[in-house]
């Protein structure tokens, strides 16, 4: 029987292998959430890993660390994301922003009506629609979005453009 290197049978580095791939390429639980409320799994990056949902649709959902991540604008996730999910409806949510022109607005509620294939951002009484396409895959984050950062490197700014934390 031929071996690889340490011992490793071929059928066993095979098996190994496989496990690799389906784990890497799996959801976490907190996009298949998103998915069984109607949602695309990739409004959320790969940093969400934890979320506590009450049976009253409460959620809480706790990243490593804030992150940005790029779509058509660029979007700033705090380390904790809350709200009320309801089947196509995300509302009451604090947690994420995104950059328009020179300010940071807050995302205060997501809509994805069923078999538009569209998804609705809601920034308090404005809304923008964007394809559900764009939200298919989970998005990587990044720790840092250059001169355009929220937090600390970007204090000044925040302070001139944001009247909220």
């Amino acid at each position: 029987m031929a071996t690889l290197h340490r011992g490793f049978s071929p059928s066993s580095f095979l098996l190994l292998l496989l496990l690799l791939l389906v784990s890497s390429s799996s959801a976490s639980p907190v996009h298949e959430i998103l998915t069984k409320y109607g949602f695309p799994p990739g409004l959320l990056p790969d940093a969400a890993k934890h979320y506590v949902l009450s049976p009253h649709g409460d959620f809480v959902v706790e990243l490593g660390n804030p992150c940005y991540v790029k779509f058509t604008d660029l979007v700033y996730y705090e380390k904790t994301i809350k709200g009320k999910l309801e089947f196509g409806q995300i509302s009451d949510l604090s947690g994420i922003q995104v950059k328009k022109l020179f300010a940071w607005l807050p995302i205060t509620g997501i809509v994805a009506p069923p078999n538009k294939g569209n998804v609705e951002f809601q920034v308090g009484f404005l809304s923008e629609v964007f394809p559900v396409k764009m939200f298919e895959q989970i998005p990587s984050c990044r720790a840092k979005a250059g001169s355009s950062c929220r937090g600390a490197e970007s204090l000044f700014i925040s302070e001139v453009f944001l009247p909220f934390p």
